[in-house]
């Protein structure tokens, strides 16, 4: 694992090292830099395969490529053997330097070979030309942008892992208004582009091509492309095919030279990964837990404790005392850009606690999009039947559900799910899904902006990607057009986005082999009405894990990775959340109205309703911008464990 930065076209050996120097977290261990006519090249290394050798960046026999890499190649043995056998001679056993050999021996038709988590750059001498390539679904980072160079192009391309390591080259760079509109609707800006003019990030399955006069963006993989009709014959068979495919899968994850745990929440997921780790050996787990009471309903520690129990792990569980306001700053330095998925928290926190341990971890994400985990996939298909009704009708129930169904101002609010199901029952299901999954109120969608971003949104705040990705995907299933979406832009750029900056924080390196693209394609030839039978989510999954994740866990509900945002902001950060949310401190940052803030803070605090999104989102983005203006001290850390 490792952070990664370099200029293509120029050769700028103290910016690049300055670059690297925000990218210290991601590997502590050693740095490495190349320089030469037309590149420089920047790594930043946490030892985890052949920690004696792979230093970075990697070279070829004869110095004719290069190459640095951030994540794992976990196929690495398997090529590396197959590529001696075809004359290739390897100087370490490190994953990275398989990179360089398959290049020279496949050129981009190698990529299709790799099995793993990557974000890598290539450089080509004697064809003087540079490769920038994201992993299929977008577990690994790479930002990008472009300057007036000396390159052959008359343009420099400089790239990074981190969006601050970037912003050293680029010290002029402006917010982009559309972005800050995007951040509010969905609580992260959506790639490929970022929250700065001209910076952008590859999207999953992309790579960059620079060189020979140009620079081009192009897909290498897409996940429709994994689609197939079913080739088994009983479902019993399917069923098999998955555990066995899920088997290989976790195996192949565990690959390392270092130790590796397990973030154990409780859920099918993670206890479906700690089924199949533990036949490897002992395994390591962490779990974080809160000790008010009145946030037991968020726990997920006594489902962790069984599953420790049963599978005999070495467990550490941590306690969140909320000294929340300390923690906050860190949360948002450690993202690095406005992110606003609270989830952060408790993978930070569990990050720190599970980096004293080991220096790799699993995770579950990925099992959701994959196997049909959310609730809002049977909301998607209800409504699909709901759309039977005649059209009037369901205008008339959604102009009836503002005094029809009154929202809740508890953390779990089923009766607002049912409000906003009825009120956008008149529109089509994509529009339906798109408003179910952003965050601005839907009596101030047209009153939120200041004047000034008024002006720079003419087209208005709303991103008409979402509609065409789930237009698009190559399926008549609405559950499976809403997985599709989500596999494609909630997944990348909010959960692996937050897994990543939330783990590399405390230098640890996260896998996730749910977004394994060999077990996608096996899910995506399970047809959604059998992922998601009925009622149940997760349906097909659960029954396939019958007799091997304890029927307590395989049975129970969704809990999903949540804390108490809505009372802490009610109590342990209502001072906080008025300090930067002031009329001031709104009017200073000129992107919503005081108006607004003020009415979402009334609403909340009343109990009337539930904003903890909606706040959270503004005190992040405030935090941020004081971070952008001066770094932030780091307090002590505010977990107790056990």
């Amino acid at each position: 694992m490792c952070g990664i930065c370099g200029i293509i076209g120029s050769s700028e050996e103290t910016l690049v090292s300055r670059m690297l120097r925000r990218l210290v977290h991601r590997g502590p261990d050693e740095q490495g830099l190349h320089r030469e006519y037309g590149v420089t090249l920047g790594a930043r290394r946490l030892r985890v395969i052949d920690p004696a050798g792979g230093q970075q960046p990697v070279q070829n026999e004869n110095g004719s490529v290069w190459a640095v890499l951030n994540g794992e190649i976990y196929n690495h043995r398997a090529l590396r053997q197959d590529l001696i056998e075809r004359g290739h001679r390897f100087t370490s056993r490190c994953d990275s330097e398989v990179l360089v050999h398959l290049y020279e021996q496949e050129g981009i038709d190698g990529l299709s070979r790799l099995r793993g988590m990557f974000a890598f750059a290539i450089w080509d001498r004697e064809r003087q030309e540079a490769l920038l390539v994201r992993d299929r679904l977008g577990i690994k980072p790479l930002y990008y942008a472009t300057r007036l160079g000396s390159g052959s192009t008359g343009t420099d391309v400089l790239f990074s892992s981190e969006l601050p390591s970037l912003l050293e080259a680029l010290p002029d760079a402006r917010i982009r208004p559309q972005a800050i509109a995007d951040y509010l609707t969905s609580l992260y800006v959506p790639g490929p582009d970022t929250i700065y003019e001209g910076v952008y990030q590859l999207r999953p399955g992309e790579a960059l091509r620079v060189g020979q006069g140009l620079v081009e963006v192009f897909r290498y993989y897409r996940p429709e492309e994994s689609m197939s009709p079913s080739q088994w014959a009983t479902v019993d068979e399917a069923k098999e095919q998955f555990v066995e495919i899920f088997r290989d899968t976790v195996h192949t994850h565990l690959v390392s030279d270092v130790p590796v745990g397990l973030f154990l929440s409780g859920g099918v997921d993670s206890a479906a990964l700690l089924a199949m780790m533990q036949e490897r050996g002992p395994v390591k787990t962490f779990t974080i837990g809160y000790g008010h009471p009145e946030d037991q309903s968020y726990n997920e520690l006594a489902n962790a404790r069984l599953l420790a129990t049963h599978f005999g792990t070495d467990h550490t569980e941590a306690i969140l005392q909320p000294d929340i306001r300390g923690l906050l700053p860190r949360v948002v330095a450690g993202m690095g850009e406005p992110f606003a998925d609270s989830s952060a928290i408790p993978t930070y926190l569990v990050s720190e606690v599970a980096r004293r341990s080991v220096t790799v971890a699993l995770s579950g994400i990925g099992g959701d999009e994959l196997f049909g985990g959310y609730p809002r996939y049977l909301g998607i298909r209800l409504a699909s039947y709901y759309q039977t009704l005649p059209r009037a009708v369901r205008s008339w129930l959604a102009s009836s559900a503002a005094w029809a169904c009154r929202e809740s101002g508890a953390g779990r609010d089923q009766m607002g799910r049912v409000k906003r199901f009825v009120e956008h029952g008149h529109r089509s299901l994509a529009e339906q899904y798109r408003r179910w999954t952003t965050f601005i109120p839907g009596e101030w969608e047209t009153g939120i902006w200041s004047g000034a971003m008024r002006d720079a949104l003419p087209h208005g705040y709303s991103s008409s990607r979402p509609l065409a990705l789930f237009d698009q995907w190559p399926s008549n299933n609405p559950m499976d057009r809403a997985m599709g979406l989500d596999l494609q832009t909630y997944l990348p750029d909010d959960l692996l986005r937050m897994g990543d900056r939330m783990s590399m924080a405390h230098s640890l390196e996260l896998r996730v082999p749910f977004c394994d693209h060999q077990l996608l394609a096996c899910a995506l030839r399970v047809s959604p009405s059998l992922r998601l039978p009925g009622r149940q989510l997760k349906g097909f999954m659960r029954s396939a894990l019958r007799g091997i994740v304890p029927e307590a866990i395989l049975s129970g509900p969704k809990q999903g990775f949540m804390i108490p945002l809505a009372r802490w902001l009610r109590e342990d950060l209502r001072e906080m959340a008025q300090d930067l949310l002031s009329d001031a401190a709104v009017r200073r940052r000129g992107y919503v109205t005081p108006e607004y803030v003020r009415w979402l803070m009334a609403e909340h605090q009343s109990g009337r309703r539930n904003f903890a999104d909606q706040l959270y989102a503004l005190m992040v983005l405030e935090l941020w911008h004081e971070q952008a203006a001066q770094p932030v001290v780091e307090p002590a850390l505010a977990v107790e464990v056990l």
